[in-house]
């Protein structure tokens, strides 16, 4: 499989890892892996921003992983740009169809890009899925949004089939192709302490959120349930892109960023997961990944009301609030919710990404052509 993924493989295993790794453990079929490169024009910030500590990391490449690094310019979105990022990808082009030639061969795509487009025209017999994993035009703005639009009604024009990280996902793809599925995100348990050592308990009651505080993050909600709730402790970790819009309240405490597995360890001294996320097209498709590592380790969780969480509030671990709702109240009553063992042990076991990805036909196909090839005898 020729995987071109939306986030490189030296970060914290995120569902284009998961993905590769549960093809392969099927297949047992070699892939090569394409890191992302830039998909829109620089901004200022760009010049400004440091490395994100916790998103890097040395990550060991398995000897059926082949790691490809493309050269890019930022430059993707100008019109006639291909012509030119051709040139820089000529030797991924030699190595892809060098790659293919070797047996069955499947394409998967997880970001729309120019590169994805021009490799998927020189392998056309190639089977071939667009993982969505985000409605990506949603993140740029200007020219980047457009370009990206058009490179994702192209790409869904041209694969196979379609898997769509959310419901509201899957029925904006659907208006291009009837070739979607519903594949929701999941939680990888191999991060995760035994559901037997898990503490329980009525901890410090904090109320916690680990993941970067963007444009998409509602602080005048979090402190707004500073407020109601002084006595118990807010933590925010990780990186902010977005300060908040004024003086914090003293029980706000804000932590910087971590790696993934001291996030999961901080996740565990939570006594409530918090994903206080503003309503906009950015959050209308998404499937937080937060919500399933918070119920791996037996939270309760605080969300407002986007994406695939406003299907959720039927949940009893799960308390949907807005700015009409009554914080104090909501808060407490989450602070008291007791999960226990056997719950979240049925959790873990019904949020597998590999439950998630053998359920497609993407299992069916893969399984049978790399069978058919004799790459998983």
């Amino acid at each position: 499989m020729i995987y071109l993924s939306p986030v490189p493989w030296a970060s914290f295993s995120q569902r284009p890892h998961h993905f590769v790794n549960w093809l392969h453990s099927q297949t047992e079929a070699p892939v090569l892996w394409v890191d992302p490169y830039p998909t829109r024009l620089p901004s200022l910030q760009d010049f400004t921003r440091t490395s994100p500590a916790g998103q890097q990391q040395r990550v060991a490449i398995p000897h059926w992983l082949q790691l490809c690094k493309p050269q890019a310019l930022p430059i993707e979105p100008i019109a006639g740009s291909g012509l030119l990022q051709r040139w820089l990808w000529r030797d991924i082009f030699k190595q892809a169809m060098a790659f293919a030639e070797a047996g069955h061969c499947m394409i998967c795509v997880g970001k729309p890009t120019e590169l994805a487009l021009q490799l998927l025209a020189l392998l056309p017999a190639c089977y071939s899925v667009y993982d969505a994993m985000d409605d990506f035009p949603a993140f740029y703005r200007g020219l980047s949004r457009r370009s990206m639009e058009s490179r994702q009604r192209r790409l869904v024009s041209k694969v196979s089939k379609v898997l769509a990280a959310s419901t509201t996902l899957r029925d904006k793809l659907l208006s291009a192709t009837d070739e979607v599925e519903l594949v929701l995100n999941a939680c990888d348990i191999q991060a995760f302490a035994p559901v037997d050592s898990l503490d329980l308990g009525q901890k410090q009651h904090i109320l916690g959120y680990v993941g970067t505080i963007g444009r998409w993050f509602d602080w005048d909600l979090v402190v707004a349930m500073a407020r109601a709730n002084p006595v118990n402790r807010i933590q925010l970790i990780g990186p902010i892109s977005t300060p908040a819009p004024c003086p914090l309240p003293s029980n706000i405490e804000l932590l910087p960023e971590c790696s993934h597995a001291e996030a999961i360890s901080a996740m565990a001294r939570f006594s409530v997961g918090l994903i206080p996320f503003k309503l906009s097209r950015l959050t209308a498709s998404v499937d937080p990944i937060k919500y399933y590592e918070y119920r791996a380790l037996g939270l309760p969780v605080i969300s407002t009301r986007f994406g695939e969480m406003a299907r959720r509030g039927e949940e009893l671990e799960v308390w949907i609030v807005d700015h009409q709702s009554e914080l104090h109240n909501v808060c407490q009553s989450a602070l008291a919710f007791q999960s226990n063992h056997l719950i979240i042990r049925q959790f873990r076991r019904d949020n597998l990404w590999s439950m998630r990805f053998a359920a497609t036909q993407v299992h069916t196909h893969a399984y049978a052509a790399f069978t058919a090839s004799g790459l998983s005898s």
